[in-house]
């Protein structure tokens, strides 16, 4: 895997090597070691999908507070996303500042969210598949949101008029 630091400390675009042939390609797109050695937390007790049915669908923005604070790798299995990082963590210096990054299908990338990041995505393409790799268990107690359109994120989300389910769309801002 190759590996790409982002303006945020700690977060991390994965990019997958493809060894090709006729056939099609083989690609790793996780190792243990290759993550260690980069001083990640390569820790994975728990891994889901999410699906949204229609393009311009919203999830987030989400993440786990002490002592489930967890860390996330996400990859777009099908179709297209905008994956977007807030971070969060107290007297960092880009706290409040967000990346985004395009995963899809055909790119192959994963993005790495570190401790202490808001994560969502708006997706770009009907039929869209996400899978997510988490270091700690699901705990509803301490699960968090802050409302997708922040005005203190300052995300600029691509897709007008956007699919959210209610809780996303009534989570408070996040000051």
């Amino acid at each position: 895997m190759e590996f790409t630091e982002t303006k945020l400390a700690g977060a991390f675009i994965l990019d997958v090597e493809r060894q090709e042939d006729p056939r099609g390609f083989f690609a790793r797109v996780f190792c243990v070691h290759e993550l260690e050695a980069k001083g990640l937390n390569a820790r994975v007790v728990q891994c889901s999908i999410s699906f949204s049915r229609r393009k311009g669908t919203i999830r987030g923005m989400h993440w786990q507070e002490p002592p489930m604070a967890e860390v996330k790798v996400i990859r777009c299995t099908r179709g297209a996303l905008l994956d977007v990082i807030v971070d969060l963590r107290p007297g960092s210096p880009t706290r409040l500042q967000h990346i985004s990054v395009e995963l899809s299908e055909n790119n192959g990338r994963m993005l790495y969210i570190p401790e202490g990041f808001a994560h969502g995505f708006q997706t770009l393409a009907d039929e869209t598949e996400a899978l997510y790799q988490m270091t700690q268990f699901f705990a509803p107690e301490c699960a968090r949101g802050a409302r997708w359109n922040d005005p203190g994120f300052g995300i600029h989300w691509p897709l007008p008029e956007p699919i959210l389910n209610e809780r996303d769309r009534s989570w408070p801002d996040f000051h």
